[in-house]
């Protein structure tokens, strides 16, 4: 306990008896009785041979239950192991290379090493590290070509997460990073850790080949990803059709089956190849384990099909559809549970372009906006 608050009163004898009271804080002053704690208490550490002089090869981790004028900042020290001061050890507790090891030369060295808070008297901790030197990479990393699908209302793309590069090595103990081109980064960003691509905000309708790389230290290697943009029309919202699928969720339809099904569907409702399809979103249904996808369908003059012609097409061709994946219905209107009885019901879809949902797999990734709908009776 680091302190106490007292009310103390006093009251004297008279008649009738009158008091005071005052509050005395008392400080319980910490005392340097605890020594820095390292954790884990002792550390392995691999580093390769010819990594570049200043290389990190560990950060140390300690801590100290004293309070902070006994605690931090720690003084670290390289007690034994360090006689060809091979390594260096910062101010922070990350140790360094001081030299370019050589697998021929030594595979293992064995440190020890002291950590002193900053109390008076201090108190002091050791730790041993053992570092291994292995040999350099000798495989290339391998990665997937990411296809990036975005689709936003016109000029209102907000930016975020559209995709994840996914790479491999072979050699167990190489860190890989990402870098993208110079000149591509007023549009994208690739984190140089884990791969995520990062859209800023305004992109522009149309096709963007990102030049990204990722590096295991040694070997550089090119991957292919091509992002395209879709800028959704007001009009493509009021000739939507929407179509529910039974037990699938959206990642395994964008990495299974959105070529395949997209394919399939031109064949089933475009009536010229000029025409376009146009997928709008895909969304879980809440509380199921059900998708829908939304669509429209642009003529080659720009127009748009009505969905009452998309339904009677999708309803002729929906056995060659559920050859791709199992349809549970097809949609125009969602009234159920509204009765309107002499009314007629009246939906209207609305998109909120800055919700933006990413599903992302190895080699595709598609990123649409929220739908919702609305349903209503009218005279």
């Amino acid at each position: 306990i680091s302190g106490y608050s007292l009310v103390i009163q006093a009251r004297d004898s008279g008649t009738p008896p009158l008091s005071s009271s005052a509050t005395v804080n008392v400080d319980v002053s910490d005392v340097n009785d605890n020594s820095p704690v390292f954790t884990p208490a002792n550390y392995t550490a691999v580093i390769q041979e010819n990594k570049p002089v200043g290389t990190s090869i560990l950060q140390l981790v300690v801590t100290d239950k004293d309070s902070f004028h006994n605690g931090p900042p720690f003084t670290f020290t390289i007690l034994t192991g360090n006689e060809e001061e091979e390594f260096t050890l910062d101010p922070h507790g990350i140790l360094r290379s001081a030299v370019i090891f050589k697998h021929m030369v030594a595979t293992e060295y064995v440190l020890c090493v002291q950590a002193k808070d900053s109390g008076k008297p201090q108190q002091v901790s050791h730790t041993y590290i053992q570092v291994r030197v292995i040999e350099e990479s000798i495989h290339k990393p391998t990665a997937i070509p990411l296809e990036i699908f975005i689709v936003t209302m016109e000029d209102d793309f907000p930016g975020g997460v559209i995709g994840k590069i996914h790479a491999t090595d072979q050699d167990v103990y190489d860190v890989l990073t990402y870098t993208l081109k110079s000149e591509q980064k007023s549009l994208f960003k690739v984190n140089s850790h884990d791969g995520k691509i990062i859209a800023l905000g305004g992109l522009d309708n149309g096709k963007y080949v990102l030049n990204v790389s990722v590096s295991d230290g040694r070997f550089q290697v090119p991957i292919d990803v091509v992002v395209h943009v879709e800028q959704l029309l007001q009009e493509m919202l009021q000739n939507t059709v929407t179509i529910r699928f039974e037990n699938v969720s959206p990642e395994d339809f964008v990495g299974l089956h959105m070529h395949g099904f997209r394919r399939t569907l031109r064949n089933a409702v475009l009536s010229q190849k000029q025409d376009s399809l146009h997928i709008i979103s895909i969304q879980p249904v809440a509380g199921s384990n059900q998708l829908d996808m939304l669509f429209a369908v642009q003529m080659h003059n720009s127009g748009f099909y009505k969905p009452a012609y998309l339904i009677q097409k999708l309803a002729n061709a929906r056995r060659h559809l559920e050859n791709v994946i199992r349809i549970s219905a097809i949609l125009e209107k969602n009234c159920s549970g509204l009765d309107c009885q002499e009314q007629h019901c009246e939906q209207s879809l609305s998109i909120d372009s800055h919700s933006l949902m990413t599903y992302s797999t190895a080699r595709i990734s598609f990123v649409c906006p929220r739908f919702y709908r609305n349903v209503r009776c009218m005279c």
